[in-house]
C-alpha cells in the first residue's frame, strides 16, 4: 500500500521537499518512516488546552516509539466559558467550521499519512472529527481530559456553579465576599470544565463512536494515566495506519447511533444535537431529529452529572467511565458491539469485562434515573423542523407547562430584565434572533439560564431560544428553535403575553395563538438587517445551515 507522504518523500522529483524537512532538522531514517500530522489545540487563553502541550509530547513519543515521525500542526480553540455572555461568543460555533477546514488544510497540503487529533473544549472536539471525516485518513483522537471539580464549604462545584452564582449575588442571596470565594474555588485547574458539559459530553462520545481510545472521555486532565493514553494513542496511530483503518470505517450510520444511545444514557450536553450530525455529515451519513428521539426513547438515562446532578465527570471515572455504561447498554441489546474501532477491536471486545463500580453514579437499565434519554427533540407549531432540551436536567414539575411569553430580541436584553427582576414564576421567557444566521453565531445562553437558576427560579420559569444553551445548563431550556427567526420562523411572531404550552414527554410545542392573528402578524413582519456586515462572520451567516441540520455550511 503506497503513502500519502511518498509524494513528498521519495524519488527525485521529491527532492525539493525532502530539503525542506532536512531544513526541520530531520533525519534520513525520519523521512523513511510514515508521516503523522499531530493536530494540537494547545494555547494559554483555553483552561482546557494549557496543558495540551504537554499531551502532544507524549503522543510524539509514541508515534516514534511505534516507528513514525510526528509533526505538531496547531488548531484554533475559543474558550466558551470566557466568550460567554458577550459579543466574543458569536465566534464560538463558527470556530468549528475553521477548524474542520484547518484540519483538512495542514493534512492534504503536507501529504500526512495520518493524524492525531489533540482536541479538548467544546467546539474543537466536533470541528477535528469533521475535518478527519472530510479527509479521511487514519485517524484517532486523544482528548486532554477533565478539569477536577472545585470545592468550597464541603461540596463540590463546577463552572456552572460559578455562573449560577452571579444570579444568587444580584438577588442578594449571597454577598460580595461569597462570590469572591466560588470565584477563586470552582476551576481548581487544566482541563475541560468538570460536568457534562459540551466538551466532556463530545470527549465521551469519541469514545462511543470509536474514535478514541477507552477512557479519552473520562481520565482527567491531572492523572498520569492521561500522559499513558496519549502514547498509547501515538503508538495505535501508527497500527491504524498500517492497517488502512480510517475515519469513515468507523463513523457510520450504525456508529452514530450507538453515540447517540450513549449521549442518551448519559445526559450529554444538547449541543451534541448540533455536532453529531455535523460530523456525520462530513462522513457522508445523515442524522435527522426525529431519529434522535427513536433512541432517546428506548434508552434509559443513567448518569445524573452535573449540571443535572451533583456528580462531576471524575465520579464517572471512578464508577467506570463509558465503557461501563456501553457495557450495561449491551447487555440489554441497546449498542451495536459488533462495530470496529481506533483500538483495532470491536465496540464489543472493548467493553467486555467493564463494570458498574459505583450505582450510585451509573445506574443500571432496570433502575435508571429515567426510561428515556437524557435529550428530547420537541416539535409543534413553534419549532416545524424541531428544537431540542437536555431533559435529565428540567425539573419534574417544568416537564409540562404553560404560560405567558416574556420577548426578548436579543440575549443581553433577556438578562437585563432577569437581573432587575421582571421574569416572575410561569413565565416563559423567549429569545430569539439569536440562531445561527440571525446570531449569528447562534450564542450559548447559560448567563440567562444560570441567573434564573441563582436566583432560585429555574423550577418556575420556561427559556425558548433560537439560540443554543450550554451544557452546564438545567432547566427547562428549550433551544435549537427551528426555523429560527431571521429565517421567518414562527418563534419572531411571538408577542408578550402570548401563551406557550410545553409537554416534553410529548415532544410538543405550541404557541397558542389563533391561525388568523398568526397570518396578520406574518404579513407585518420584516426581516431585521444583519447585526455583522463585515469580517469572515459576514460570510459565516450567509453560508450556514439551520440549526435542524447541524449548522453545517453550505
Amino acid at each position: 500500500m503506497s503513502l500519502p507522504s511518498e509524494k513528498v518523500r521519495t524519488g527525485v522529483e521529491a527532492a525539493p521537499q525532502r530539503s525542506l524537512f532536512y531544513a526541520l532538522g530531520l533525519t534520513e531514517e525520519e523521512l523513511n518512516r510514515p508521516l503523522i500530522g499531530v493536530i494540537s489545540a494547545h494555547s494559554e487563553i483555553v483552561p482546557g488546552h494549557l496543558h495540551l502541550d504537554q499531551i502532544c509530547e507524549a503522543v510524539k513519543a509514541g508515534i516514534r516509539m511505534a516507528g513514525g515521525t510526528p509533526f505538531m500542526m496547531p488548531a484554533i480553540g475559543v474558550c466558551d466559558g470566557i466568550a460567554m455572555g458577550h459579543g466574543g461568543m458569536r465566534y464560538s460555533l463558527a470556530s468549528r467550521e475553521l477548524i474542520a477546514d484547518s484540519v483538512e488544510t495542514m493534512a492534504l497540503a503536507h501529504c500526512m499519512d495520518g493524524l492525531v487529533l489533540i482536541p479538548n473544549c467544546d467546539k474543537i472536539v466536533p470541528g477535528m472529527l469533521m475535518g478527519a471525516a472530510r479527509v479521511n485518513l487514519p485517524a484517532i483522537v486523544c482528548s486532554g481530559g477533565p478539569m477536577m471539580p472545585g470545592r468550597l464549604h464541603g461540596r463540590n462545584m463546577s463552572l456552572s456553579t460559578m455562573f449560577e452564582a452571579v444570579g444568587a449575588r444580584k438577588a442578594e442571596l449571597i454577598d460580595d465576599r461569597e462570590l469572591t470565594r466560588i470565584e477563586q474555588s470552582a476551576c481548581p485547574g487544566c482541563g475541560s470544565c468538570s460536568g457534562m458539559f459540551t466538551a466532556n459530553s463530545m470527549n465521551c462520545l469519541c469514545e462511543a463512536i470509536g474514535m478514541a481510545l477507552p477512557g479519552n472521555g473520562t481520565i482527567p486532565a491531572v492523572s498520569s494515566a492521561r500522559i499513558q493514553l496519549a502514547k498509547q494513542s501515538g503508538m495505535q496511530i501508527m497500527e491504524l495506519v498500517k492497517r488502512n483503518i480510517r475515519p469513515r470505517d468507523i463513523l457510520t450510520e450504525a456508529g452514530f447511533a450507538n453515540s447517540l444511545a450513549v449521549d442518551m444514557a448519559l445526559g450529554c450536553s444538547t449541543n451534541t444535537v448540533l455536532h453529531l450530525p455535523a460530523i456525520a455529515h462530513e462522513a457522508g451519513v445523515k442524522i435527522n431529529l426525529d431519529r434522535i428521539n427513536e433512541i432517546s426513547a428506548k434508552t434509559p438515562n443513567l448518569c445524573h452529572l452535573a449540571p443535572a446532578g451533583g456528580d462531576h465527570i471524575v465520579d464517572l471515572y471512578y464508577a467506570g467511565g463509558v465503557q461501563a455504561v456501553m457495557n450495561e447498554l449491551a447487555r440489554h441489546g441497546l449498542l451495536d458491539t459488533s462495530l470496529p474501532t481506533v483500538t483495532g477491536k470491536t465496540v464489543g471486545e472493548n467493553i467486555a469485562g467493564a463494570e458498574i463500580l459505583d450505582s450510585a453514579i451509573i445506574k443500571s437499565v432496570e433502575a435508571p434515573y429515567s426510561k428515556t434519554g437524557g435529550i428530547a427533540v420537541l416539535r409543534g407549531n413553534l419549532a416545524p423542523d424541531g428544537c431540542v432540551v437536555k431533559r435529565s436536567a428540567v425539573d419534574d414539575k417544568m416537564l409540562v407547562h404553560t404560560g405567558p411569553a416574556r420577548v426578548f430580541d436579543s440575549e443581553e436584553d433577556s438578562i437585563a430584565a432577569i437581573y432587575a427582576g421582571q421574569i416572575k414564576p410561569g413565565d416563559v421567557v423567549v429569545i430569539r434572533y439569536e440562531g445561527p444566521k440571525g446570531g449569528p453565531g447562534m450564542r450559548e445562553m447559560l448567563s440567562p439560564t444560570s441567573a434564573l437558576a441563582g436566583m432560585q427560579l429555574d423550577k418556575d420559569v420556561a427559556l425558548i431560544t433560537d439560540g443554543r444553551f450550554s451544557g452546564a445548563t438545567r432547566g427547562a431550556a428549550i433551544g435549537h428553535v427551528s426555523p429560527e427567526a431571521s429565517q421567518g420562523g414562527l418563534i419572531g411572531l411571538v408577542k408578550d403575553g402570548d401563551q406557550i404550552a410545553i409537554d416534553i414527554p410529548a415532544g410538543r410545542i405550541q404557541l397558542l395563538v389563533p391561525e388568523e392573528e398568526l397570518a396578520a402578524r406574518k404579513a407585518a413582519w420584516k426581516a431585521p438587517a444583519p447585526r455583522v456586515t463585515s469580517g469572515w462572520l459576514d460570510r459565516y451567516q450567509r453560508l450556514v445551515t439551520s440549526a435542524s441540520e447541524g449548522a453545517v455550511l453550505r
